[in-house]
């Protein structure tokens, strides 16, 4: 999430940014502060230059005197969880980077539901559901990326969605506020959710499962997890899945037909084990993605007159 803000200070000169970063050091931990962090460290893709500052906080309360800061210092705010599904350009990136990850994750269980916060990694709240022999989260085992950014996106796989099993979030509003809001109020669709828009923070959320038999659900998750192993590049560093699926066609198929397995723009192809994916082969740039995802999109349409959107979520200037 960024707070889009028209005219904001530029903290790249030293001596500002020893301020703001003083300024910090009253809310977070000096140890969760870091200077000019490479974003190539925190995302998926292994891509991305540095951001002007990155903190990670540990609570709620942190999270959202960050966030209260930058508004009120007019500093740009992005809001990360572990670096899936996005590019970072290779300058970087301005502002101020708000890690929601490692620090601020954890899993309660209460009866048939699950209350995750944001920074919980899918896979270790799939792991959880079936420790509890709870069903209807098997398909969410293989997805990398966190609990909050899979609600932002309505994240899905293997007929599954976030959408399916979310009984409601907790946010931080633009304004400061932390509510509560139902599954339904988050307008979840296709990949999408109303979250950006409304320039949420998401804190926590809670899935409601069904009890189910452990052997099974651990056979479907097995299932997923070969599936996914034979056949998607995770060998490679990836945003994982570049496209959104066209309506009445599979992006990975229309690349294939287009003659693009395995295309290459410097250090970026398009995976060989599956066209939907485009990797991280050879110490890959940003701009190196960038052109090779304007090719596949320019040859696609050229062939079959669709248009090719990206899942993957672009950040910087390119």
């Amino acid at each position: 999430m960024i707070y889009r803000i028209p005219s904001y200070i530029n903290i790249k000169n030293g001596e500002i940014m020893d301020t703001k970063i003083d300024q910090l050091k009253q809310i977070i931990p000096e140890k969760y502060i870091l200077r000019q962090e490479p974003m190539k460290n925190h995302t998926t893709f292994r891509i991305g230059g540095p951001a002007d500052i990155f903190v990670a906080p540990e609570n709620m309360e942190e999270i959202k005197a960050v966030s209260r800061f930058a508004k009120e210092e007019g500093i740009p705010l992005f809001v990360l969880g572990n670096g899936s599904n996005l590019l970072v350009a290779d300058d970087g990136m301005d502002g101020i980077v708000l890690q929601i990850y490692k620090n601020y994750s954890g899993i309660e269980v209460r009866g048939n539901e699950l209350i995750v916060k944001a920074g919980t990694l899918l896979s270790s709240t799939s792991r959880a559901a079936l420790n509890e022999e709870l069903t209807g989260f098997e398909f969410a085992g293989g997805i990398p990326g966190t609990f909050g950014g899979a609600v932002v996106m309505n994240a899905g796989a293997y007929g599954g969605e976030m959408v399916q099993g979310l009984k409601e979030v907790t946010v931080l509003t633009k304004e400061g506020e932390i509510k509560t809001l139902k599954a339904e109020e988050l307008e979840l669709g296709y990949r999408t959710s109303n979250v950006l828009k409304n320039e949420y923070v998401v804190l926590e959320g809670v899935i409601a499962l069904k009890k189910g038999n452990k052997e099974e659900i651990k056979a479907k998750m097995d299932e997923y997890a070969l599936a996914r192993k034979t056949n998607q590049p995770l060998e490679y560093p990836s945003a994982g899945s570049t496209f959104k699926r066209p309506e009445g066609y599979f992006a990975g198929k229309l690349i294939q037909d287009a003659g693009l397995r395995g295309y290459q723009v410097g250090g970026a192809q398009v995976s060989e084990k599956h066209c939907g994916f485009v990797i991280n082969k050879e110490n890959a740039t940003a701009t190196d993605v960038v052109n090779l995802i304007h090719d596949v999109q320019r040859i696609v349409y050229e062939k079959f007159q669709v248009q090719l959107d990206t899942e993957v979520k672009f950040l910087g200037e390119f």
